[in-house]
């Protein structure tokens, strides 16, 4: 593609396949986000004509985290993250951070588990695979939370600051492996925070948290270290097109401004779903509480009025 400032329109060639056909890299986008909302709309429909319900906010979550990738990266604004810093800084946000806790808190593993059949004892079909994949020791590493926070924090400082950054956008196909590459972090780092979802790790609610917050004031200062550049610190936006009219600096200002002001978004929209399930998960308990005191008839309450009787009466 041309950075330079000689032409107004972008050129971003596509390759082609062995059957002759020009395909876009964003094509092959479009088809995972179809499969995607395709497979889970299979568990949904399976599932309600098993006469089970699946709540209907998590469709919408799901979807919608769905089309949130499709918006940045099949449309025209993928042309423009390629020679614009504040525009790649938008697509950034979105499918590192926005996309993954939509796409989570539509609990696309859970959806897949009840709705995916059994097989019979001895053999090996998509459920037991799946399960095995959660119990494996690869995903048990790849969604520790010290592992998670390491990636999600050099996914940005090793990027950006280092010449990978510019090779991968250097070509449309390695601009799209990027984003990937961004959307995977997400979903890894989210996974156990949101916990909406089983997998390898569970930790409780206050750890969650802290893991949230551990992570996320890196954004803001990658966001500010752009903002404070005295000159355009990533070679791949330092010449943009003539045809934009735009000042390099400026726009890397405007990037840094984007990173730095949408950390907070996914730390507000955890945190309440967070509480929402810390909530929830005490009214549980408290109901355990309540039936097994129903059951026993509140023994443990009557034991601990006898200790106090028998206190009293020594005092006595």
């Amino acid at each position: 593609m041309d950075h330079g400032g000689h032409g107004g329109h972008l050129n971003l060639p596509p390759f082609t396949l062995e059957r002759g056909l020009a395909w876009s890299p964003d094509t092959f986008f479009l088809i995972a986000c179809a499969l995607g909302l395709a497979l889970y709309a299979w568990g949904v429909i399976r599932l309600i004509r098993r006469g089970d319900k699946w709540p209907i906010p998590r469709t919408i979550a799901f979807t919608v985290g769905v089309l949130t990738v499709a918006l940045v990266m099949c449309t025209g604004l993928n042309d423009y993250g390629m020679v614009m810093f504040s525009v790649h800084m938008v697509q950034h946000m979105i499918i590192s951070m926005l996309s993954p806790i939509l796409i989570l808190l539509g609990a696309p593993v859970t959806l897949l588990l009840r709705a995916l059949p059994t097989t019979p004892r001895g053999k090996r079909g998509p459920r037991s695979l799946l399960v095995s994949l959660l119990h494996s020791r690869y995903l048990s590493i790849i969604t520790h939370p010290v592992f998670t926070i390491i990636l999600f924090i050099a996914s940005l400082y090793a990027l950006y600051f280092t010449p990978i950054f510019d090779t991968l956008m250097g070509s449309r196909v390695g601009h799209i492996a990027m984003m990937c590459h961004f959307l995977a972090v997400g979903l890894v780092f989210f996974w156990p925070i949101m916990g909406v979802d089983p997998g390898p790790h569970q930790p409780t609610h206050v750890m969650r948290i802290l893991t949230l917050f551990a992570g996320m004031p890196f954004h803001a200062f990658f966001g500010i270290a752009l903002m404070m550049g005295g000159e355009p610190m990533v070679a791949t936006f330092a010449d943009p097109p003539a045809s934009l009219h735009l000042d390099p600096l400026g726009d890397q200002q405007a990037a840094g401004g984007i990173a730095w002001a949408f950390s907070e978004i996914p730390s507000i929209l955890v945190l309440v779903a967070l509480i929402h399930q810390w909530y929830h998960s005490e009214q549980r308990k408290a109901r355990r509480d309540d039936r097994a005191a129903a059951r026993d008839g509140d023994a443990e309450l009557v034991a601990y009025n006898a200790y106090l009787a028998s206190l009293n009466s020594r005092s006595s």
